[in-house]
């Protein structure tokens, strides 16, 4: 039986716990402050807790807003300044992307948790990949953006913070760019992620270069692609669910929504390398979410799974990519392989077969 539309769930509520008590908020926040050094300026800090706490009590998420205004569903609706901001960039980001006069631009996408600026002590080899691919890119006239996702391991008070999972309450409640942060209540800020949506929109092309972590792709890489939801299918005015109001997200994606896919069209290339296993799959799953989001692959020589030091040791694995010239040419030929299909794409020469048709089930 088909349901009925205009009886919009409610929202199922029960498994958030209580809010933390004040000793437990104590805590949390001096955590920050264990070093002794911190010690002469223990009642400033007793000072700045006591604001903090405040503002946790009060949920004060977006502490500066101004009215959404003109162009939005509700333009009295008190739209964060950051969200605002951020929103405002990636439509000058689209504006010059869009824009045939502009030079081509790829993204060369590191995904390793390594590098030499903390634990590890050396550079990963996704790095070195993505070097060789660089200077590939810049041979065939790309503009380079290399976007190294291990610098959250080695960064100060860096994040890339996770996914709330709003689409799976509605998809308009998912909004472009997020809106989950940052959340001053809670401390979740320095958020990387409206960097890396301006990224993104100003590419024509991208190419991934990631290790295999158990199967799967390493933590910075899979927090990025999870953050990246918005993209695929977001709503660009937070304004028409209220910011996150759950029954109103609702009754807007069951009225229907057209899922609006923000990044198709851009060319891509996958490499997945790894030492024992998996290196397959991530392969196939990072293609298949790309494919997914709209963007067209640059063909099989883009898209590679290879090993290095396969069951070798790991503490000559640079080594053994020192010699091996094969792989260091798959990586610039991935690279010239999506060269390729951004000149194709932005001549027109190049399109997804079914871009046009409407999906049976979208989502």
């Amino acid at each position: 039986m088909k349901p009925d539309h205009h009886a919009v769930p409610p929202a199922r509520k029960g498994q958030a716990p209580e809010k933390l008590a004040r000793i437990e908020f104590h805590k949390k926040f001096t955590a920050s402050f264990y070093d002794p050094r911190f010690d002469p300026l223990r009642g400033e800090i007793a000072k700045l807790e006591d604001v903090a706490w405040q503002n946790y009590q009060d949920s004060r998420k977006a502490p500066v807003t101004v009215k959404a205004g003109p162009g939005f569903a509700d333009p009295d609706y008190d739209m964060s300044t950051e969200w605002m901001a951020a929103r405002d960039t990636l439509l000058a980001a689209e504006r010059t992307q869009k824009d045939p006069a502009t030079p081509s631009r790829v993204l060369l996408i590191v995904g390793s948790s390594r590098n030499d600026g903390t634990c590890p002590g050396e550079m990963s080899k996704s790095f070195r990949l993505a070097e060789w691919a660089r200077t590939a890119f810049e041979t065939e006239g790309m503009q380079v953006d290399l976007l190294d996702l291990s610098l959250v391991t080695s960064t100060y008070d860096h994040h890339i913070h996770p996914c709330k999972g709003c689409v799976s309450t509605a998809m308009p409640l998912c909004h472009w760019p997020c809106s989950c942060y940052p959340n001053h209540s809670l401390n979740q800020v320095n958020d990387w992620m409206n960097d890396i949506y301006e990224r993104w929109v100003l590419a024509h092309g991208v190419l991934i270069i990631a290790p295999t972590y158990w199967y799967q792709s390493p933590s910075p890489l899979k927090l990025m692609i999870d953050r990246l939801v918005c993209a695929d299918g977001g709503n660009p005015d937070p304004s028409s669910t209220h910011g996150k109001e759950a029954e109103e997200a609702k009754a807007i994606e069951l009225d229907g929504w057209d899922y609006p896919k923000h990044l198709a069209g851009r060319a891509y290339g996958v490499i997945s390398h790894g030492d024992v296993a998996g290196i397959e799959s991530q392969r196939r799953n990072l293609s298949d979410w790309l494919e997914w989001m709209g963007l067209i692959g640059a063909g099989h020589q883009a898209m590679l799974d290879r090993y290095i030091g396969y069951f070798e040791s790991y503490a000559e694995s640079h080594e053994t990519l020192d010699h091996d010239t094969p792989m260091q040419e798959e990586a610039r030929i991935a690279a010239r392989a999506v060269s390729e299909a951004v000149r194709q794409i932005r001549a027109g020469t190049l399109k997804a077969p079914d871009a046009k048709l409407r999906p049976a089930r979208p989502k």
